[in-house]
């Protein structure tokens, strides 16, 4: 009987994506970069090695896209329109990795008007056609639809990372459906990844259950009609066009021309001389001494990593300095030269171009980016190789004569073009506060890249070691280069004999902010490769970085406040707190300062008696919010009078008076600063003004929210991601019930108490709602007592019911705490890390702090990372959709706020929407949906 052929098709355009995201950038002997090459042939290696020893194929062939546009364009012309293009050093490598196919003696297929897909269902169906078995290499949904057996002939996928074999069962697990149906399901879904539109708000659980329940789209959209009225209904109705031409658009030509016949894809083995010639080309040291060898495909790519073989890698490090540094010289501040006059400055610019990239800093007259004035910038092009521009420097006497420099205007016009070209890197630290003090003066510069944000995307947490500090300037020149710099108050002095920058003596101000420019050039060559080697270049590279210049430009935008409504509450407060003031006292039977703890302390526990005070190290009475809670619960009146007092007192200081010196005087608006490095989990944190902590639920955050306004003509727009913590945990942790529920739309903490508590009313939807996000937090059995004002042992009892109603929370907990014993750091879904070095403390207050932090930062920090990505995509959305007027104003926790003009809320709410609920994807595929909430209305309050 004679052997039956199997076909193997291998999706080479995954690989290629694959390969080059695996490995840091490597380049070969003649300066090429190289480096998806390298893990495209490893891979390829890896594979014909493995289909050696499982069961063989008689036939095989790559099959790669020949450009990005094809048929479909035509079809649809965007199709495809948001993917990004290919990173700039891979473009160089796509003719170099069909080069590497054929030096393995294997058939490389491309067409042109035609996707990879498309030839691999056209060669998969003239095989199977012959009788013959086809395995595709890939884990492709689209290319799923082909699946299945014909007169004994098989079709089968093989997804090489999870060395997995896909047949009819998985894709019916994966889409409730067989493959023949899949491309139903996933034109109602769409793919954003692909832009095809499918219906917005029919995620994969409601796509597989229509056509499951219809038979196919069709059938599922002609239905429509006679559904219950509903948001589903409507948009089945509305967009049906559109799930029509996603299906177009999914189905695979099956037809194509055949370049080369099946014939040619047999596998005779792999001629040594072509593939041995590619490899030392290329400079593939260990590739070629495997294949002299007769060894096999190589385990790990060692030649070209610029790792050492003995590095034991970042993690073994807690401080995160495992990278050895280059041998540069020490810091020399007398080399650095004070540029005074144009034609040296030109000098500089001119070497910045030829050098590709700059270390940049602005020096300035105040902290504030949109008040300062610009005294002076400084650039470093290598170690020691810097140098400082002085702008306005002088003494501020009108008779003393200011030292030689260049005039602002002029310098800033020659070094405008080199800011703004794409051919030159900027590389600043903190850069967002450069961005904006030069974007006031008509400079938008671009590319960038942040080495305070690089530190973070690696290092995040690490700071709580006590090892290494933050990621300011001065701790990360200390910890990673060893180098102690010139500090300000050094130059500039402090208290009452401190000086502006700008008076200065030139010498000095070149010593330090020349020293600036070098360090942070020094900083980004040793942080920037630990990236890849790390595995923190897609954080970086998809969340972080793109988001640097999105921040700046929402501060720069600003929120517009009522002064007068804010001094009408500030007025009602201090006529609020003045009165409190007088109850209390009468309560106490005397006056006392009620902000001092002392004095509160002694009146509470020794002269009014009551119990359960404590003293601290310092002598005196504890009086925080937790103990003056418990009081009020023994029925202590002055406890919520002083409770209320505090809360009024700080609101007055805080929002009602601050804002009012915070406006602007030039845009009389209120520009909050957001630092992208100041929570640990990746949250963005507002400082100056802090208008993230402004409280929501009471009225009186509300009336402070009231304050905050559009301009004449436009509306403020709040979008808020609805209750993503609980959706994340649900996918994260896998929890079916609560899947099911936000899939319906059902009220989640209203489940929560159907699933605890047998019923749903005010109080089991209340306690329901205090458990789901406690439970997430990592609560104790005596945090959740007090929350839900009962004994240890019965919340205990509730935590014990709620693991046991929901398993997949307390799996995900125990193997969360458990990785991070293990390696010492927590990750997000998009691959953040967040470093808990005192998880193993012997301390135990120490070590259940980490564990409670551990159990919520890859949740909370998912959250915060989706959100990102949001803002990073929405204003090119906005103005794709013919929206430029939109402004985004704020991001505060899963919020974001825009200002519009009132005509354009129609049109922007649904584009707002889309962006948010998709902004996971294509990176993640959440198993549930993102619910977004959107309000209108004539200041912040009114659109909530």
């Amino acid at each position: 009987m004679a052997e039956k052929q199997h076909l193997y098709l291998v999706d080479g355009s995954a690989y290629i994506f694959r390969a080059y995201h695996r490995l840091p950038p490597l380049t070969n002997p003649e300066g090429t970069p190289v480096g998806a090459v390298y893990g495209y042939t490893t891979m390829l290696w890896k594979l014909a090695e493995d289909l050696d020893k499982a069961e063989g194929p008689t036939h095989l062939a790559v099959i790669l896209d020949k450009s990005s546009r094809s048929f479909r364009n035509e079809i649809y012309s965007e199709y495809k329109a948001h993917r990004p293009d290919p990173p700039e050093d891979l473009v160089p490598q796509f003719p170099l990795i069909r080069d590497a196919t054929r030096a393995f003696s294997l058939p490389c297929i491309e067409e042109p008007d035609v996707e990879a897909d498309d030839m691999i269902a056209t060669y998969a169906r003239a095989a199977q056609r012959q009788g013959w078995d086809v395995t595709i290499v890939s884990s492709d949904k689209d290319l799923m639809q082909l699946v299945g057996e014909v007169d004994g002939a098989r079709i089968d996928m093989l997804d090489t990372m999870k060395n997995a074999r896909i047949y009819i069962d998985e894709v019916e697990e994966k889409f409730g459906v067989p493959p023949e149906k899949v491309g139903d399901v996933l034109a109602l879904m769409g793919d954003s990844v692909d832009n095809i539109p499918g219906i917005f708000g029919v995620g994969p659980k409601t796509a597989s259950k229509l056509i499951a329940e219809h038979g196919d789209l069709t059938a599922a959209l002609d239905a429509a009609e006679g559904m219950k009225k509903s948001k589903l209904k409507e948009r089945l109705i509305e967009h049906r066009a559109d799930a029509e031409l996603s299906r177009v658009l999914l189905t695979l030509k099956e037809d194509c021309a055949l370049p080369q016949p099946l014939e040619d894809f047999r596998l005779d083995g792999v001629p040594p001389e072509p593939l041995a010639k590619f490899l030392e080309t290329h400079g593939f040291a260990s590739l070629l001494r495997r294949l002299d060898a007769g060894t096999g495909s190589p385990d790990k790519p060692n030649d070209l990593n610029p790792a050492k073989a003995d590095n034991k890698g970042a993690d073994a490090s807690p401080d995160g300095n495992s990278q050895p540094l280059p041998e540069w010289p020490d810091v020399d501040r007398s080399t650095y030269e004070c540029v005074q006059t144009l034609e040296r400055l030109e000098h500089w610019i001119e070497r910045a171009f030829a050098a590709r990239l700059v270390a940049f800093d602005t020096e300035t007259s105040d902290l504030d980016c949109m008040l300062c004035d610009l005294v002076g910038f400084s650039l470093a092009l290598g170690p020691n190789d810097a140098c400082y521009v002085p702008l306005a420097h002088g003494t501020g006497d009108m008779f003393d004569e200011k030292p030689e420099q260049i005039a602002r205007e002029t310098a800033l016009a020659a070094i405008k073009p080199l800011l703004e070209s794409d051919a030159v890197l900027k590389v600043g630290q903190n850069i967002k506060y450069d961005l904006n003090v030069l974007a006031r003066h008509g400079i938008h510069v671009a590319p960038i890249h942040d080495t305070m944000v690089i530190s973070f995307a690696m290092d995040a947490g690490r700071e709580e070691s006590g090892i290494g500090g933050g990621h300011g300037m001065d701790e990360l020149a200390e910890r990673h280069l060893g180098h102690t710099c010139l500090k300000f108050k050094d130059i500039c002095g402090t208290g009452k004999k401190a000086i502006p920058f700008g008076q200065v003596p030139l010498d000095k101000a070149t010593e330090y902010a020349a020293e600036d420019a070098d360090v942070t050039w020094r900083l980004y060559q040793h942080l920037h490769r630990r990236l890849p080697l790390e595995g923190a270049t897609r954080i970086y590279e998809r969340v972080d970085r793109p988001l640097i210049p999105v921040v700046a430009g929402i501060e720069r935008e600003g929120i517009k406040v009522d002064r007068a409504a804010l001094s009408r509450l500030s007025e009602q407060f201090a006529e609020t707190t003045a009165r409190i003031e007088k109850e209390i006292h009468a309560e106490a039977g005397e006056e006392f300062t009620i902000g001092s703890p002392k004095q509160l302390g002694d009146v509470l526990f020794e002269k009014m008696g009551y119990k359960g005070g404590k003293k601290g190290k310092s002598g005196q009475y504890s009086t925080d919010q937790s103990v003056l809670e418990k009081l009020s619960q023994q029925g202590a009146t002055i406890a919520d009078k002083v409770l209320e007092y505090r809360q009024l007192s700080k609101l007055k200081s805080t929002y009602t008076d601050a804002l009012q010196q915070a406006i602007n005087p030039n845009t009389s608006r209120v520009h909050t600063s957001y630092s992208l490095v100041g929570a640990q989990t990746g949250r963005l944190s507002s400082t100056d003004p802090n208008l993230q902590n402004i409280p929501i639920r009471t009225e009186i955050g509300r009336e402070i929210r009231k304050a905050f306004v559009p301009d004449d003509g436009n509306v403020l727009l709040a979008a808020d991601y609805s209750q993503i913590e609980l959706r994340l945990a649900a996918h994260m942790a896998d929890v079916p019930q609560l899947k099911e529920a936000f899939e319906a739309g059902e009220d989640i903490h209203a489940r929560t108490a159907k699933e605890m508590y047998g019923e749903v009313d005010r109080d089991t939807r209340a306690k329901a709602k205090t458990i789901n996000f406690a439970i997430l937090y990592g609560i104790s059995r005596w945090g959740l007592a007090g929350r839900l004002g009962v004994e240890p042992d019965e919340a205990q009892e509730v935590i014990d019911t709620y693991f046991k109603r929901f398993p997949g929370i307390q799996n995900y907990i125990h193997q969360t705490l458990e990785t991070v014993r293990a390696k010492g750091y927590s990750e997000t879904l998009f691959g953040r890390k967040t470093w808990f070095p005192r998880i193993n403390s012997k301390n135990q207050a120490e070590r259940q702090g980490s564990e409670r932090a551990a159990i919520n930062a890859p949740i909370q920090g998912t959250s915060a990372d989706i959100i990102k990505r949001a803002m990073t995509r929405m204003l090119p959305a906005l103005a794709e959709a013919g929206l430029p007027d939109v402004r985004m104003l704020l991001q505060v926790h899963d919020e974001l706020v825009f200002e519009l003009p009132e005509g354009d809320v129609e049109a922007a709410s649904p584009v707002i929407e889309k962006v948010m609920a998709e902004a996971a994807l294509p990176a993640v595929e959440l198993s549930v949906p993102l619910g977004i909430e959107i309000g209108t209305g004539a200041s912040w309050d009114a659109a909530h």
